[in-house]
């Protein structure tokens, strides 16, 4: 398995761009020699990006769009190929958190969630992969997370949205076989993006449960991610202890894992969503 070539037509759609994992996965494919669309809400963040990679002889457009909206990204590929682009490569990163309880939350909040880190992965999906499977290359990368493999009280939406992406990219991987294309699904487990700031974590509480050695750092996800694509990889977990953990998750019963997960997850301590 291998990545489509690089040319002046063709691009590697990247979502949630503008930071984080996005970013570092839009400079990795950059960085060998992928023109890349950067698509996020925003538009200032991309553009430095674009303008950083277009310094390195890199084609970079800028597409701003809010993937909570239907509209956005049902326009979305009429916009790259406007621009006499082919999408050959579909990097769907963009994702968000919510934090604490259910019986608190937000419910409007939750739907933003659900909207951005599940529709808009199968919608994208389903309005890119026809083009790409009939040229008989591509590659499609889902970014869901080592949440995936457990239920996660505290963040019970995000780790379902995440079980989702898994198990709709495992599928993609047998629907695909043959065709040319390839899906992986990325499940890194803790990055310091400002992700988990943004959720709403104290980045104290959050690197204190989680032990140092599962931190990686953006741009080890961005390679991890790239490498996993070019060698057709179903699953890419980025770390060892992060493999090790994963199979560990999906193992143990959940009566014995889910209590352990309650009592160290920062969203269900009371302090912490004071």
């Amino acid at each position: 398995m291998s990545l489509p070539s690089p040319a002046p037509d063709r691009t590697a759609v990247v979502t949630g761009a503008s930071s984080g994992i996005g970013e570092a996965i839009a400079r990795e494919l950059a960085a060998r020699g992928h023109g890349v669309t950067l698509v996020a809400r925003r538009a200032d963040k991309l553009t430095a990006l674009a303008e950083e990679l277009a310094a390195r002889g890199v084609r970079a457009e800028v597409l701003p769009a809010d993937l909570s909206v239907r509209a956005d990204r049902a326009n979305l590929r009429s916009r790259i190929e406007a621009l006499g682009l082919t999408p050959d490569i579909l990097v769907n990163n963009a994702g968000l958190s919510t934090l604490g309880p259910v019986a608190e939350s937000d419910p409007d909040a939750e739907l933003n969630m659900i909207e951005v880190d599940v529709a808009s992965v199968a919608d994208l999906c389903s309005r890119f992969l026809p083009g790409i499977t009939a040229r008989g290359r591509g590659a499609v990368l889902n970014v869901a997370s080592t949440a995936a493999f457990q239920p996660l009280p505290g963040q019970a939406g995000y780790g379902a949205c995440k079980a989702f992406v898994l198990s709709y990219t495992q599928s993609l991987v047998g629907e695909l076989k043959g065709s040319g294309v390839t899906a992986t699904a990325l499940c890194p487990g803790p990055v310091n993006t400002g992700f988990g700031e943004a959720a709403g974590f104290a980045k104290d509480d959050a690197e204190a449960a989680l032990p140092k050695v599962m931190w990686v750092t953006a741009e080890v996800v961005a390679k991890t991610a790239v490498d996993g694509m070019a060698k057709g990889q179903m699953v890419a977990i980025p770390g060892l202890a992060n493999r090790i953990g994963s199979i560990f998750a999906a193992v143990t019963p959940r009566t014995l894992l889910v209590p352990i997960l309650a009592r160290s997850h920062p969203g269900l301590q009371k302090e912490s969503r004071r």
